[in-house]
């Protein structure tokens, strides 16, 4: 079987062109192909409100350069169990090593879970929101969006459905009847750190990326997620299949979509879930803004591969072919009951400070693992 071409850029897909009769199958065509061997896109002419978009930013900028850092403290992730809140600079992990940003993760409204659900029900809860009296405009406007944002990620996911062969309804039932969905409002900021000579190694240019690290490389979660670059600095990557790394710059009117892991989950390995990071700006380029939003699914779900029809399995057999991969696939078969047992395990994993406080015997169990895996590749090596 010969080895599928990796991508060199990333694909700008019209969302217009999906609610127009006449352009749809075009539209359905380059999304297939997006799905198929890219991971990843640039959605233009989504139909969000350039006023809204605005203030988001705004919104944004305001919460990092103007809120008092005693008032970040009272909303601070660690002071609940939902993972809902602020973290501190460098606080989150990815990769086995910090992520050089500042972060207010919130999500769409749900009550605080009965004493008797599921553990993993406790992602379930109330946002912990900045002071009205100091950003008056902060809540509605993030309300506002993320319902937006519901709508189009559940328009758009029909569309994939739609792309690959399926009815466009056939997720439907993955999801709740008050579906819980997250975002991240999220501050990078810059880093001093030059860049290697030009004859520097492999190894030399891996110190480098992890100096520079705002994410570390890693998957999606979920479906489908949503990125709004909320300032002009480049630094967001997706990994192609040969291991090298693909800019993705801000480009105005766009959000950048990725495919999850549940989504490839679901399809079989179809929709291509793909590896992709985030480098800090270096001095002098001044802090990046980005306010990722994360299509949510059941945390009741387990992921069943879907009947995919075999003309589109053949088609993601090619597609994969040869592809490098070096992240760690979340949602394999039989490993968790359900979709809540994994992301909850993988909450704890980046946040230890929420674990320690909310989920010992969980996050003991992680860095059990985590020393049977060292002990593992010093073994092998």
């Amino acid at each position: 079987m010969a080895t599928a071409t990796p991508f060199s850029a990333i694909p700008i897909l019209p969302l217009s062109h999906a609610r127009d009769p006449t352009l749809k199958p075009a539209f359905l065509s380059s999304l297939r192909s997006a799905l198929l061997h890219v991971g990843f896109l640039y959605l233009s002419e989504t139909g969000l409100p350039d006023n809204l978009v605005a203030d988001v930013v705004a919104e944004c900028h305001k919460f990092f350069e103007e809120l008092p850092l005693e008032e970040k403290e009272h909303i601070e992730m660690k002071n609940e169990k939902s993972f809902l809140g602020w973290s501190r600079l460098d606080n989150e992990t990815t990769a086995h090593n910090p992520d050089h940003r500042e972060q207010l993760d919130l999500s769409t409204p749900h009550a605080v879970p009965s004493p008797t659900a599921p553990l993993y029900h406790n992602l379930l809860a109330p946002n912990q929101w900045p002071s009205a009296a100091l950003l008056p405009c902060f809540r509605p406007v993030f309300e506002d969006y993320m319902a937006r944002m519901s709508d189009i990620s559940t328009f758009f996911t029909s569309l994939i459905a739609e792309a690959i062969g399926l009815p466009a309804g056939a997720f439907a039932r993955f999801f709740d009847s008050d579906q819980q969905h997250k975002l991240k409002i999220v501050k990078y900021p810059e880093r001093d750190v030059p860049p290697p000579s030009a004859s520097a190694s492999h190894e030399e240019w891996r110190r480098h990326d992890v100096a520079r690290q705002g994410v570390g490389p890693h998957k999606d979660s979920m479906l489908t997620s949503y990125l709004l670059q909320a300032s002009g600095q480049a630094g967001l990557q997706a990994q192609n299949a040969a291991g090298v790394w693909i800019d993705c710059p801000p480009v105005a009117g766009t959000l950048v979509v990725a495919i999850g892991q549940g989504m490839e989950a679901l399809t079989g390995g179809v929709c291509a879930s793909t590896t992709h990071r985030v480098l800090s700006p270096r001095a002098g380029e001044g802090p990046r803004y980005s306010v990722p939003f994360f299509q949510g699914v059941s945390y009741d779900a387990t992921f069943e591969a879907m009947e995919v029809p075999d003309a589109v399995l053949a088609l993601r057999d090619e597609a994969r072919s040869g592809r490098r991969d070096d992240v760690e696939f979340t949602f394999v078969k039989g490993r968790w009951g359900h979709l809540g047992e994994a992301t909850l395990m993988n909450r704890v994993r980046s946040h230890p400070d929420v674990g320690e406080r909310w989920y010992p015997e969980l996050l003991a169990q992680i860095r059990m693992d985590q020393a049977r895996e060292t002990q593992a590749k010093q073994k092998a090596s």
